[in-house]
């Protein structure tokens, strides 16, 4: 049996990979691993109870899978705060305010509807170690093997309440790090059908922009079908005819962005990133005048941080080890090209809201339109291709695959670069080359594509 949690959880098709059996067991695992008062069922000898905060977004599973979580947290003596619908940023900003012990997220983020997820925060609102959720997941396979949970009784079992507060309380916590008010721009935001369909358009509101919202009608069916910064093509037309200043989108659960410019061209997270790198190193608060960003990166990106004089740390692909960099070296600035993008002086994880924000802050305090600030970068020709349907475990140790990388790397030269990858999250794996050339990337790629299925098929 494989390990349960991936690079961002664990998920699956809900009730059929992920059942309500499985999110019930994962709960009381965790909270034999994460709550702070030691064992469950026991207070940590001032009277309180762990406290755990749970969220999730607005997919129809989650109604049911939330309810199996908060059932195994009580009753394993975890005091359970619902926060309801609303981004994986806000429910890890929530777990740090409210000092509980751990998060608690119900979300597949940018998959498709029928999938879901979970995952879990650490106190204070950061991501898991790997240690921890290898310790969670031997302690739910212990159970599954017949070892009994620890189940207090009476007065020991874990209460639940209602947190609405949480809303207002997050989008004051985003308003409020703003350099500046948006006054005087029109944005228009893609809430993705998602868990930010609230938040989003009232933190701009908030902010003082004029706001266009699409995207914003989640009926726990049409989480990212057509909308969100996984489908640009909706706010791509949307800020065309609206005429809007730029548009912002974010994925399901709120924690990665895509913008628009005036003029509907994509500004993807490395462009984002580059805007932002310039604006936090003009604020004094570039921590190292270091930014931090995976491999994924585009060529171009790593030449204008050169050009600007900043120093690029790049790790693999995943914003967890986006995240272990810029704790390791005590750096504010992180993200990847899918829109992942970390201010950690404001947020413990990828915030698609804030980075939004602080991306329409940087247009209003400069007058220039987002187009020119994104022209800080240039985008080499980038082509990507998921391959589906192979088995991902046998990437590093194909030698077949190895010898067609090879042969692609001598055919770019010094003008491109070649990355495999298994996706950590879906089961495909990914080919990206980069060149000067775009019909050039094109060819390896599909080459690639094509070594990938004859390889791993």
């Amino acid at each position: 049996m494989g390990r349960l949690f991936g690079t961002d959880g664990v998920r699956g098709v809900a009730n059929a990979d992920l059942t309500a059996e499985m999110a019930l067991g994962l709960s009381v695992a965790a909270a034999t691993v994460l709550a702070r008062a030691g064992s469950v069922g026991v207070t940590d000898g001032g009277g309180r109870r762990p406290v755990a905060v749970v969220g999730r977004d607005p997919r129809a599973s989650g109604e049911f899978l939330e309810a199996a979580v908060v059932a195994g947290l009580a009753s394993a003596g975890v005091d359970v705060v619902r926060v309801g619908v609303l981004p994986t940023p806000a429910v890890a900003y929530l777990t740090g305010s409210l000092d509980a012990d751990f998060g608690v997220m119900l979300s597949a983020s940018h998959n498709p509807m029928p999938d879901n997820g979970i995952k879990f925060f650490a106190a204070g609102g950061h991501k898991l170690a790997d240690e921890l959720e290898d310790r969670i997941e031997a302690a739910y396979r212990d159970h599954a093997r017949g070892e009994p949970w620890s189940r207090p009784i009476g007065a020991g079992v874990g209460r639940v309440t209602d947190y609405g507060e949480g809303f207002d309380a997050y989008v004051s916590h985003l308003v409020g790090v703003l350099p500046n008010k948006l006054t005087g721009l029109k944005v228009v935001i893609d809430a993705a059908h998602g868990a930010a369909s609230r938040v989003a358009p009232e933190a701009f509101a908030r902010a003082g922009a004029e706001i266009v919202t699409i995207g914003a009608e989640p009926d726990g069916l049409n989480i990212n079908d057509g909308y969100g910064s996984t489908h640009m093509d909706a706010l791509r037309a949307a800020v065309l005819t609206h005429g809007a200043d730029l548009g912002i989108a974010v994925d399901g659960d709120a924690d990665r962005c895509l913008a628009a410019d005036a003029a509907g061209r994509e500004v993807d997270g490395d462009q984002i990133l580059a805007v932002l790198a310039l604006a936090m190193r003009e604020a004094g608060t570039l921590a190292g005048d270091t930014v931090v960003a995976t491999v994924m990166s585009n060529l171009g990106f790593t030449l204008a941080m050169e050009r600007e004089g900043l120093e690029l740390r790049q790790t693999a692909v995943g914003d967890r080890y986006v995240l272990e960099e810029m704790k390791r070296g005590g750096y504010s600035l992180g993200g990847e090209q899918s829109g992942h993008v970390i201010v950690s002086d404001h947020a413990t994880t990828g915030d698609g809201t804030l980075t939004g924000l602080l991306l329409a802050a940087r247009v209003a305090a400069t007058g220039r339109p987002l187009a020119e600030l994104a022209a800080v970068m240039e985008r080499l020709p980038q082509v990507l291709i998921n391959v589906p349907d192979v088995d991902r475990t046998r990437v590093k140790e194909s030698r077949e695959l190895a010898e067609a990388v090879t042969e692609a790397e001598r055919q770019l030269g010094a003008t491109g670069r070649v990355l495999l990858r298994p996706s950590g999250t879906e089961p495909l794996v990914r080919v990206m080359v980069e060149a000067a050339d775009p019909s050039q990337a094109r060819t390896i790629a599909s080459g690639l594509a094509d070594a990938v299925k004859s390889a791993l098929g």
